[in-house]
């Protein structure tokens, strides 16, 4: 039986469908990576749960070669990234080469000092790029905490109240209309309702006090 000559694959990432992989695939197309073998997922890097990852992984065979950009392309949880890696390289026999880290080549330096100092490069780039995943989270949370304060709303617009909606509460309030009525014709849920109520009354109290 033939054995199988190894092949040599490439994984990219973006963390979303609007970033651009494109220096990724082009680092990968002049290393002669052909297309069928190159792999990318627009994904966030907090786990490894990918659809591409995990079906280069299931193609992956002891002798292959994996090439990534940079450690963070990889994923951005320190653990993760730690324990995919001896996944590759220990429980499946594959090299990895990080393109933009020439001391993360699994092919060089297989001795016990070329191990050890990959080793400790991979923990300080996985605990670099988690560091930097949460320090994203917490500028995305900052900007929309400012935002909001600056009266920015977030997700899709209110429909606006029907011009009878002061009416139907007054109907509502003297029991002329059932609640479950009053939601189906303002087309609300229950607690959209008492939201949008709260704020109909509270402006109608400020146009009151303004007069």
């Amino acid at each position: 039986m033939e054995t199988q000559k190894p092949k040599t694959y490439g994984y990219a990432r973006v963390s979303g469908a609007d970033q651009n992989e494109a220096r990724q695939l082009t680092a990968f197309h002049e290393l002669g990576i052909p297309p069928e073998c190159i792999f990318t997922d627009k994904q966030s890097g907090k786990d490894f749960n990918r659809p591409q990852y995990r079906r280069l992984v299931k193609k992956l065979r002891p002798g292959d070669l994996l090439y990534v950009l940079s450690i963070d392309r990889l994923g951005r949880d320190y653990e993760e990234i730690g324990r995919q890696w001896r996944i590759l390289t220990k429980e499946k026999g594959v090299d990895i080469c990080v393109i933009d880290m020439p001391l993360l080549d699994t092919r060089q330096g297989k001795d016990l000092m070329g191990t050890f100092i990959a080793d400790l490069v991979l923990q300080i780039l996985s605990f670099v790029a988690q560091s930097e995943r949460e320090n994203i989270k917490k500028r995305q949370a900052q900007g929309i905490a400012a935002a909001k304060q600056r009266g920015v709303r977030f997700g899709r617009p209110e429909k606006p109240l029907p011009e009878d909606f002061g009416e139907l509460v007054l109907r509502w309030e003297s029991k002329d209309l059932s609640f479950e009525a009053v939601l189906r014709m303002c087309g609300m849920s229950q607690a959209t309702f008492y939201r949008r109520l709260r704020d109909f009354r509270s402006e109608s109290e400020e146009s009151r006090d303004d007069s």
